[in-house]
C-alpha cells in the first residue's frame, strides 16, 4: 500500500523522508507559506496542507517562534550556567528558572551537574547578578559553574542566507 502508515494508539505514525523535508524547511523559515512550501517541495498545496496539520497533530510541530539576535535585543554577553541541585530538587528548580526571563534554554542532564541553562544578559554586571544572586542563592542549588559564550552558531546552525556557517 502506497502512502503513510497510520498511528498506532498513544503512537504518532513514523516520519518519510517527505515529512522530514517540510520540518527542515520551515525550521528554515517558519513564515513559509503552504504555496511556497509545497512549491519547494514538488508537491500540492493540499499535500503540504494535510502533512503541516498531521505533523501538528502528532506533536511533531509544537509551534513557530522568531529568532531573535540577543545583541541587537539588548543581551551582549550569554553564558552556559551549570547547576548542581539537591537530589529529587528538580522540579521545584525548574519551575523557579523557568520563571527568570534571562533564562533561554534549560535542559536536565546526566553528569557532574545536574542542570545547564543557557542565559543572556545585558552587561556583565547583570550577568555576574543573575548568577551570584538569583541562582546560586536559589533553594536547592548546592553549587554552580558558568562558561561564558564567546561566539554562537545561529540558529538551526545556519545563518540567514541558509549557509552553514565555518569558524
Amino acid at each position: 500500500m502506497v502512502g503513510h502508515m497510520t498511528a498506532r494508539a498513544g503512537h504518532s505514525a513514523p516520519l518519510d523522508a517527505l515529512d522530514r523535508r517540510i520540518v527542515e524547511e520551515l525550521r528554515a523559515d517558519g513564515r513559509l507559506s503552504m504555496r511556497s512550501l509545497a512549491e519547494k517541495l514538488h508537491i500540492s498545496r493540499a499535500s503540504a496542507y494535510s502533512r503541516v496539520e498531521r505533523l501538528h497533530r502528532d506533536g511533531v510541530i509544537t509551534g513557530y517562534a522568531a529568532v531573535v539576535d540577543p545583541e541587537r535585543y539588548g543581551f551582549g554577553i550569554s553564558a552556559y550556567v551549570y547547576l548542581k541541585i539537591s537530589q529529587h530538587s528538580w522540579k521545584a528548580v525548574r519551575q523557579r528558572v523557568m520563571e527568570i526571563p534571562e533564562v533561554w534554554h534549560g535542559a536536565l542532564v546526566s553528569g557532574d551537574y545536574d542542570l545547564v541553562l543557557l542565559v543572556r544578559a545585558p552587561d556583565a554586571h547583570s550577568l555576574r547578578d543573575l548568577v551570584l544572586s538569583r541562582l546560586q542563592t536559589m533553594p536547592d542549588v548546592t553549587s554552580s559553574h558558568t562558561v561564558l559564550v564567546l561566539d554562537e552558531l545561529p540558529a538551526g546552525g545556519h545563518d540567514r542566507d541558509g549557509h552553514q556557517p565555518k569558524f
